[in-house]
């Protein structure tokens, strides 16, 4: 029988939240990175650089937790409790 760890509840919240905290500190120190490179080469462009190093670091951060949900999801299919579950399309919520 798998136990669930007494505060289980309250990693998954702090692993959902993770995510955006990582997106917000990736396009940080993509601009740190950015503004490092403008001041020691002079080169304005070089900001930019730094800007789209961050934003590319934030979209993978994101597809990775994409990744893992899917993968959760999987084994849920799997569940015997949810075996006959049907997904109605026309289920407007």
């Amino acid at each position: 029988m798998d136990k669930k760890p007494k505060y289980g509840k309250i990693i998954e919240g702090a692993e959902q939240l993770s995510l955006g905290i990582s997106m917000v500190v990736a396009v940080i120190i993509g601009v740190g990175i950015g503004i490092g490179l403008k001041n020691l080469f002079g080169k304005g462009w070089l900001l930019w650089i730094g800007v789209f190093i961050g934003v590319a670091a934030a979209i993978l951060n994101v597809y990775k937790a994409y990744k893992k949900q899917v993968k959760e999801l999987d084994k849920l299919k799997d569940d015997v409790r949810y075996k006959d579950y049907k997904y109605d399309e026309d289920d407007e919520d």
